[in-house]
This record gives structure tokens, C-alpha cells and sequence, in this order.
């Protein structure tokens, strides 16, 4: 996952270089996006249709990687959520914190019906 949020590398910063509590979340959720959220949180998260983020666990660090460690699945669309094109990680089920985003390799047109499932290992997510 290549893109870290302005908020999280300035929390990282600010923590690790003066010292500045962080609270680890006490969650990390999915999020769907129609449109790029940027390293500002900003972009279209899907809404309605029975839309919701959901919670997702992360193997344990090496080598300065991770990757979550099992599916994500999210609920069945009652409505079209349009077409997703990004995936992002936040501090909270609603509202919150972007962490980190990414692109995704093939955008998914998600009509009523539709259901997305995320397996497991296919969110990455690499510091340098």
C-alpha cells in the first residue's frame, strides 16, 4: 500500500522525533473509494447500499512489511456503490483518520447484488 496519509506520517514524525504521544488505534478498518482519497484524506468513499467499513487484522510486521491476515468481506450492495477505485485504511469503523491508501489494480463496478471480498494477504503494506 503505497500511500501514507499526511495525518500518519505526521503523528509518526512528531512521535518519533519529539517525543509527541500516539495512541494506537484500537482498530483498523477498510474503506472503499470511487476516487483517489490523496495523502489529505480527501476522495469519495462509497455510501449507502449497506456499505460499511470493515475491520481488518495485520500479520506482524518483517522486514518492514505486512499484510492482513485474513479476508475482509464487505456486505452485499443493496444499491450500486459505482465503480471502486481505491482502498484505504482508517483509525475508525466511521469518520476517523485515513493511515494509508492505494489504487487499486483493477477497478470493480459494484451494482446492487454485488459483493466485495478482499482475501487475505492482498493488502500490503510496506515502509522504506
Amino acid at each position: 500500500m503505497p500511500g501514507m496519509s499526511d495525518y500518519l506520517e505526521n503523528r509518526i514524525l512528531n512521535h518519533v522525533l519529539k517525543g509527541t504521544a500516539y495512541t494506537v488505534p484500537a482498530g483498523i478498518y477498510v474503506a472503499l473509494f470511487t476516487s483517489d482519497p490523496t495523502d489529505a484524506g480527501t476522495g469519495t468513499e462509497v455510501s449507502g447500499g449497506a456499505y460499511a467499513r470493515q475491520a481488518v487484522t495485520f500479520n506482524t510486521a518483517t522486514i518492514g512489511a505486512t499484510a492482513t491476515a485474513a479476508d475482509v468481506l464487505f456486505p452485499v450492495a443493496t444499491a450500486a456503490w459505482g465503480t471502486v477505485t481505491h482502498i484505504g485504511l482508517f483509525d475508525a469503523v466511521t469518520g476517523g483518520n485515513l493511515l494509508f491508501s492505494s489504487v487499486l489494480t483493477t477497478s470493480k463496478s459494484v451494482p446492487a447484488g454485488d459483493q466485495i471480498k478482499i482475501n487475505a494477504g492482498d493488502i500490503t503494506v510496506t515502509l522504506d
